[in-house]
């Protein structure tokens, strides 16, 4: 088996700002598995708020030994973004080795369309009010928020979009104060869901407070071990895959929240098609779906996902899976 490792570089359409930061392109670590004259890709997007570097990850997938196996690579790595892109690589590898789609190797439906939500960048309120006005046609908008003028860029965004679904992602932004000002006003703007409002690791008052819309984890989900700690304090789980590890244990935390009672959102660092593509297997079902990332970049893979009116589409083969 041979490794091919290498870093992408993704100029985005735009700046885009969350409670932590802006980027102006997307960062990702591309792996090739080549063996038997077939070849798997996966992607992976190193995230600094787990402490990982693009430099950092690259590292842990050249310091493993070939052959890999994707059984014993849960083993041999935490979950994080390096599994992610081996694992993802390591499905796409046996699906071309057998002639096979990757849904049928894991013993899955095949996947249709599923509408996806489109994210609005943390900004002034004038200007969400016009990103807003020209996505309104979109099903689903999701809000970046982070503290102070929140408020304002909730009435701005439901003015610019008065008859789409919106979620709000605060990325750990919040105070527990703050969340039970804005709760009131979440139901009132028609807001589905917030995700992420408090800090991970410090967010032990949602328990106690009383959640009038929907509350998801993000930054405090990672794998089937995040489960225990978010009982009473979360309705939903937000799945990505650089956070899970890859699709093995991304399919697993699935089946495991559904069992738990919690709803189920999938969603996505900002990476290209070849980063969504095994997400949407993980989508299909889910109550929310956040795989926007390629609709965020000014250029994209060779074989791009498909997205239209009924949302992203699979894969094609010659991109993934």
């Amino acid at each position: 088996m041979k490794v091919e490792l290498r870093e992408d570089v993704f100029p985005l359409r735009e700046v885009f700002t969350i409670s932590r930061g802006s980027r102006t392109e997307a960062r990702v670590l591309t792996v090739a598995l080549e063996d038997g004259g077939a070849r798997g890709w996966g992607e992976c997007v190193p995230y600094s708020r787990y402490g990982e570097t693009v430099e950092g990850v690259a590292a842990e997938i050249r310091a493993l030994e070939p052959p890999l196996d994707r059984r014993a690579l849960q083993e041999m790595l935490p979950a994080g973004a390096a599994r992610n892109a081996l694992d993802c690589a390591l499905w796409d590898l046996e699906a071309k080795r057998v002639g096979r789609r990757v849904w049928e190797l894991a013993g899955l439906p095949a996947p249709r369309p599923v509408v996806t939500a489109y994210t609005l960048s943390l900004d002034a309120p004038e200007r969400m009010r016009a990103a807003a006005a020209r996505n309104a046609h979109r099903p689903l908008l999701k809000i970046k928020l982070g503290g102070e003028g929140d408020m304002a860029r909730l009435e701005a965004v439901r003015e610019g979009a008065r008859d789409a679904r919106i979620i709000v992602d605060a990325n750990e932004g919040w105070t527990p104060e703050l969340y039970a000002e804005l709760a009131p006003h979440l139901v009132r703007l028609g807001v589905a869901m917030v995700e992420q409002p408090l800090p991970a690791g410090a967010d032990d008052a949602l328990a106690e407070m009383e959640r009038p819309v929907p509350v998801c984890a993000d930054e405090a989900c990672h794998d089937r071990a995040s489960l225990p700690g978010l009982r009473a304090k979360y309705d939903l789980v937000n799945i990505k895959l650089d956070k899970t590890g890859g699709l093995t244990e991304a399919l697993a935390l699935r089946e495991a929240a559904r069992a738990a009672g919690f709803g189920i959102m999938v969603g996505c660092m900002v990476g290209s098609s070849l980063a969504m593509a095994p997400a949407v297997l993980v989508a299909q079902g889910a109550e929310f779906v956040d795989l926007d990332g390629p609709l965020l970049l000014a250029r994209d893979r060779a074989v791009p996902l498909t997205f239209d009116a009924e949302g992203i589409h699979p894969p094609e083969a010659a991109l993934w899976g």
